[in-house]
């Protein structure tokens, strides 16, 4: 066959291709609504009904209707599926009737904005279908929230059922239910840690919490036949300077039948994230990506690989991992295609999380006939599997696992008690001969967290760097810490703050870390040191700082973290040499540090409010990621039915809430307003405080938040940024700006709402979503993908967070650890 005819054939093909994807799956059960809308609402190429025309779906006490109201917190945007809700006073059912059985996906949709009648964030309630739990007392945060599940359907109907706690009540803004093409989900795939085979998936039900596109390109639901979206996979990254993105949709080639566009789009298919060996010649290194997920539940990865690098088939060799386990090991995709590069192929596998909701997924090398290092990964998706209890919810799990305990305790305890008998006075001789000597030499060494728990001195280790870890971290011996800073070398300082010097430190593995070492007459003394360590253990997110370890012997109260290449926010923006940050960057940084913010009031068990947030605790990695960190003054958060703490004021002057400065009364609104300073420093490049100014220029807030009332905020911008920046993303920030300093908290926005306005911020930029090489994403089309964006803060502790964990802090990004 000639060359002309092969590219006739190749570009009928590609538009065969588009047309499916314009097209779409044209499901056989497909019910769309908008809830609460008293009229139909087009999204995309779908059309959601009005309530009214599904009214004999839903059983339901009273017909209430929620409308957004002017006054509330609203999305910067008019987001159409979420302007109307409606209210569910009472236990409520809908009743779909299914035509086909099988696999349906069902979508719900919450924004709990105020309406003359309901403040809905206060609305707090359980979601179930079929036998399965969904939800279990969910409260949905303050931006909008899309939860996705799957659902295997054996009968002719499909019920939902919303039952508030007591006291309160449910709500729903949009809702999808559709069948699924078949085949879809598997039956079953191999387990991974430890290997085996896990049969009769199903008969599960299954959450969507992550779906991620390789190469740095985010997918919008417009561009999915199943109206998916997938998130771009830069901010998982661990190592970037590793990598190379790559896009290539022409060489996608769907000829093979299945995998076809169903299982993923050609826009997923069609794009990588590559190791780069070109420039990092002789590394033998990994591409990974870290993930944060809920901890005691099964899950489904499902990996999507096509070959667009390879020239010709047998070039292209390499492990797939998950954690330090072999996914796939010498994978060979022309052998797995038929040696037909382009085509798609997907892998399936099954983790177990225990213990840590931490996942590591990576790619990298192999050693078979001596291969080029090499490998790539196109796309992930991650699904929750429900559990034993029938529950895809967290508190069910948590529940379930505390009653296997109970019994493995208790069954362990009886059948030791005899033994313990007879053992126990031998014991208590022996030991009382011994107690004073141990009581007499611990007190030196060892000093009580709250709740009565201690860090203790790993005997084994002195003049050694062999760690032990306790419940709450690392805990590391002096002289590993003499030996990783070199005897505490000047030399080695990288910052000093009111606690004591920052030394820069390498310990035996080659681990670089930031020392932080107190000082004897340190003002925050031995109460911050006990509650940044106990802050610290308990946080496992991508953008707050890592505890390392930490080591209280000799007198000495030192804490050690991960090292972060790039310093302090503070000195990329003014008193240091170093290069000035671009706008973007800036934007980046700030909407990474709200990440980490919001993760601290909402991810936890209890909201942290951290009470020091200001450009100096901001730290950036190599490549300029913010982490937030100095954890000495952080506080928990209010109880469920208090308002505020009430507690000493604590914090650095120029970011201070003055409305906890005056009351004492401490919310996480005090943290949305200290952001809000650190918002104008990112944006003028110059001190909160500036006495070398004329008086009227002294105070940062008190010049910005005028000239902002007056429509001149461009006045205090860094003249390093002053020609990149666009007036509606400037716009933007500064009235986000502007709502995080205003006088009283509660007219401030919650941390996930001021993380919403900065992604949109960074989107009004310019040039940041691509679903294409060369188009930028218009205003209706990021309407479109934020009203049908999926995931929520619930589903990881990151995207990670996601990470309001990963739904709208994840969905725009240029580029849970």
């Amino acid at each position: 066959m000639g060359s002309g005819v092969c590219g006739l054939l190749i570009w009928v093909l590609s538009i065969l291709c588009l047309m499916c994807v314009s097209q779409g799956f044209d499901p056989v059960d497909n019910y769309l609504i908008d809830c609460g809308s008293p009229t139909d609402t087009p999204v995309g190429n779908r059309v959601f009904m009005t309530d009214n025309s599904h009214s004999n779906t839903l059983s339901t006490p009273q017909n209430i209707f929620a409308n957004i109201s002017s006054k509330s917190i609203s999305s910067p945007l008019d987001l159409a599926l979420y302007q109307t809700a409606r209210v569910l006073n009472g236990n409520s059912r809908y009743n779909f009737s299914i035509k086909q059985h099988g696999r349906h996906l069902v979508r719900l949709h919450f924004f709990p904005f105020v309406d003359k009648n309901y403040n809905l964030s206060e609305a707090k309630f359980s979601v179930s279908a079929q036998t399965f739990t969904l939800l279990r007392d969910y409260q949905p945060q303050s931006v909008p929230v899309v939860k996705e599940y799957s659902l295997n359907i054996t009968s002719d109907n499909l019920v939902l059922s919303f039952i508030p706690s007591a006291d309160s009540f449910a709500f729903l803004n949009a809702l999808e239910v559709f069948s699924l093409p078949r085949d879809l989900v598997p039956d079953g795939a191999e387990v991974i840690d430890p290997p085996g085979k896990y049969q009769n998936l199903r008969t599960q039900a299954l959450e969507t919490v992550l779906r991620v596109n390789m190469g740095n390109q985010t997918v919008f639901p417009q561009n999915d036949t199943l109206w998916r979206h997938w998130l771009s996979d830069d901010t998982f990254l661990k190592h970037k300077n590793l990598v190379k993105f790559v896009s290539n949709l022409s060489s996608v080639n769907y000829t093979r039948g299945w995998p076809n566009q169903d299982i993923a789009p050609s826009s997923v298919y069609g794009t990588a994230t590559r190791l780069d060996s070109q420039h990092n010649p002789g590394t033998i290194a990994n591409v990974t990506w870290l993930f944060d997920l809920d901890s005691g539940f099964d899950y489904l990865i499902r990996f999507h690989f096509c070959d667009i690098v390879s020239r010709s088939p047998k070039q292209l060799f390499f492990n797939v991992y998950f954690n330090s386990w072999f996914v796939a090991r010498d994978l060979d995709l022309s052998n797995l295609t038929s040696n037909i590069l382009g085509a798609p192929y997907y892998l399936d596998a099954i983790v177990r999380l225990r213990n840590s909701g931490q996942i590591n997924i990576s790619v990298g090398p192999s050693d078979v006939y001596n291969a080029y290092p090499d490998a790539i990964l196109n796309g992930l998706e991650v699904m929750k599997i429900s559990n034993s209890r029938h529950s895809l919810d967290t508190i069910d799990s948590l529940a379930s696992s505390s009653k296997k305990k109970v019994w493995v305790i208790g069954g362990s305890a009886a059948g030791a008690l005899f033994i313990i008998l007879i053992l126990a006075l031998v014991f208590f001789l022996v030991f009382r001969s011994r107690r004073q000597a141990h009581v007499d030499h611990s007190t030196q060494d060892d000093f009580t967290m709250n709740g009565g728990e201690s860090f203790q001195q790993n005997k084994q280790s002195r003049g050694t760097s062999i760690f032990s870890r306790p419940k709450n971290g690392y805990r590391i011996p002096f002289v590993a810490v003499q030996e990783a800073t070199d005897n505490f070398s000047e030399s080695l300082v990288i910052g000093i703050g009111g606690f004591g010097k920052v030394y820069k430190g390498v310990l035996s593995d080659e681990a670089k870390v930031a020392v932080k070492r107190g000082v004897s007459q340190s003002q925050q003394g031995l109460a911050e040191f006990q509650t940044e360590i106990e802050m610290l253990s308990q946080f496992c997110h991508r953008h707050l700082v890592s505890l390392i370890g930490y080591c209280n012997e000799k007198n000495e109260m030192i804490i050690i973290y991960e090292y972060m290449e790039k310093g302090t926010l503070k000195n990329h923006l003014y008193g240091s040499e170093l290069p000035k940050l671009n706008w973007r960057q800036r934007l980046e940084i700030c909407i990474g540090s709200a990440r980490g913010l919001h993760y601290l009031h909402t991810g936890p068990a209890k909201a942290i409010i951290h009470r020091d947030v200001k450009s100096a605790n901001i730290l950036l990695d190599e490549n300029l990621m913010a982490k937030v960190g100095d954890f000495g003054l952080s506080k928990a958060g209010p109880e469920i039915d208090q308002t505020h703490v009430s507690t000493a004021v604590k914090g650095s002057f120029g970011y201070l809430d003055p409305e906890y400065l005056t009351t004492q009364q401490l919310t996480e609104k005090s943290d949305v307003y200290s952001f809000g300073v650190v918002m104008l420093e990112v944006l003028s490049g110059r001190p909160v405080i500036d006495p070398s100014l004329p008086r009227e220029m002294v105070n940062l807030v008190d010049l910005a938040m005028e000239l902002q009332k007056k429509g001149e905020l461009e006045k205090i911008v860094d003249p390093h940024i002053m020609s990149e920046i666009k007036p509606e993303s400037l716009r933007r920030f500064g009235e986000t700006a502007e709502k995080c300093l205003a006088e009283h908290g509660h007219d401030r926005p919650a941390m996930g709402a001021v993380l919403w306005n900065l992604e949109y911020a960074l989107h009004l930029q310019g040039n940041v979503i691509r679903h294409s090489p060369n188009s930028e994403l218009s205003k209706h089309q990021w309407e479109t993908s934020v009203s049908t964006t999926q995931y929520s803060m619930g589903s990881m502790g990151d995207l990670a967070d996601v990470s309001m964990g990963r739904v709208f802090s994840q969905m725009v990004k240029a580029e849970m650890m």
